[in-house]
């Protein structure tokens, strides 16, 4: 499958300045905090504030929060040695392994990697939400945790297993067959991924939209408040927005049935997402969540993110030019079952 080179910055070694790193991380969360307090976003034309631009979530902190930590936010003491820690940053800082002028023996993919960190970008630091290095962008439960109830996880467990086979295209995950991005990056809401984590927002008086790099999902978002009828299957949801004040309130419903179960936030045809786009700084949008669904969780959840803007601009992800591996996927499977066969 073919994916988009990553964009690179300097690139993070664990031999990078502590005191220096230490600095940047205070500051980035001092300036959050100061510039927030009076903060007055940039307009359209007709007053709305503007969120367009190139947006990314690129960060270390993920949707649920990982038992490595045991709080929401890390101290800015602390951050210093959690980011060099990160298993990604080594990742990162060590390539894998990988020796220069020599291929790598195949170890890697017992990991799970089917290509070496050269191929991956998913940020170098934590989310700073609100001034706050944050472990996880749940903030409700206080775990940081997804609340499924058991007939949510029954109804995923089944999804699973009727969709994850090889008896055909059908049975892979939507991302493989380039249908829509890996891991809700498209949302709702919109997830961090290893890479391509950027976004571009165009808005006018009637319609926001919402293009994903990652296989280049387009949300466009009228701003209404009358859903589509339930027979409009859309692959992201049924989205429709509002403004209360200066923040865009979007709210989902109906997300298609092949991707209910599989996205971040599954949903049922009883469940619904809210979604708050507000201009926190210059340089951020606070980006906010709810997820209400009685089949799937036992409680509502709600989290935080931020987008932070950025001068790239989004790659193409030409996901279906030269991509062999789904054919190769089940060409595998036809080999390894006429194999099987003919040992009979």
């Amino acid at each position: 499958m073919k994916r988009t080179k990553p964009r690179f910055s300097p690139a993070f070694t664990l031999e990078s300045s502590s005191a220096a790193f230490a600095l940047l991380c205070v500051g980035l969360l001092w300036s959050a905090a100061a510039v927030a307090q009076d903060y007055e976003p940039p307009r359209t034309q007709s007053g709305k504030p503007d969120l367009q631009g190139y947006w990314t979530n690129a960060s270390l902190t993920q949707l649920q929060r990982s038992s490595d930590y045991d709080r929401l936010v890390i101290p800015a003491s602390e951050i210093e040695d959690f980011t060099r820690n990160h298993h990604q940053n080594v990742r990162q800082a060590t390539d894998d392994g990988l020796v220069q002028g020599e291929l790598l023996d195949g170890s890697d993919l017992g990991k799970g990697r089917g290509y070496n960190a050269f191929w991956v970008d998913p940020g170098t630091r934590f989310g700073i939400v609100k001034g706050e290095a944050r472990t996880s962008w749940i903030v409700e439960p206080a775990d940081g945790r997804i609340p499924f109830s058991d007939a949510g996880n029954d109804i995923r467990g089944a999804n699973r297993a009727k969709f994850s086979g090889n008896d055909g295209p059908e049975g892979r995950a939507l991302g493989e067959r380039c249908i829509i991005g890996f891991g809700s990056t498209g949302g709702p809401p919109m997830n961090n991924v290893l890479y391509n984590n950027m976004y571009q927002i165009v808005q006018t008086d009637d319609y926001v939209m919402i293009l994903v790099e990652m296989v280049n999902d387009a949300r466009i978002i009228p701003l209404s408040d009358t859903h589509r009828p339930a027979e409009h299957q859309r692959w992201l949801g049924d989205s429709i927005g509002h403004w209360e004040g200066d923040t865009l309130v979007v709210e989902t419903v109906n997300l298609h049935p092949q991707q209910a179960p599989r996205n971040a936030a599954p949903l049922s045809a009883e469940g619904k997402i809210i979604e708050r786009f507000s201009r926190y700084s210059d340089d951020q949008i606070l980006y906010t969540f709810e997820v209400s669904d009685p089949i799937y969780y036992t409680q509502d959840w709600r989290g935080e993110m931020s987008l932070n803007a950025s001068e790239n601009k989004l790659y193409e992800y030409a996901c279906h030019e030269g991509n062999y591996g789904l054919p190769g996927i089940l060409a595998g499977a036809r080999r390894a079952e006429a194999d099987a066969a003919a040992e009979d």
